[in-house]
């Protein structure tokens, strides 16, 4: 089964979480074999000049898959975005300009996961 946008159920579990602080976004997305990595590239540039200026994300790390070693799932890219808490993340997805551009990295994806990550606290 492919999983392209969050599911609603997803989504509302995310909104009513308490945790107030950074988090990082894991994405693993695997692109559509015909004009996906080009979509998503649209998607990225669109995405990043939304954000530039606004403090809303950080790239932490963006890479291409080589190949899995535990598993057998290939990705064909993996970024890990920061964002200040998880209703910036949701007032990004929200906004009218996201919505506007979001087509790019549907029209990418043939598979992906997302996984919401917080720091792990640190007792030293």
């Amino acid at each position: 089964m492919a999983f392209i946008m969050p599911a609603p159920d997803q989504f509302k579990k995310l909104m009513s979480q308490q945790y107030k602080g950074p988090i990082v976004m894991v994405n693993l997305l695997k692109f559509k074999p015909v004009g996906g990595a080009e979509s998503y590239r649209k998607y990225f540039k669109a995405t990043s000049a939304l954000m530039s200026g606004k403090a809303i994300t950080r790239i932490v790390y963006r890479g291409n898959g080589l190949m899995p070693v535990i598993g057998d799932e290939e990705w064909d890219e993996v970024a890990l975005y920061e964002y200040p808490s998880i209703e910036a993340f949701i007032d990004m997805n929200r906004s009218k300009e996201y919505q506007a551009v979001v087509h790019y990295r549907t029209d990418a994806l043939e598979d992906s996961r997302l996984y919401c990550t917080i720091p792990e606290a640190n007792d030293s």
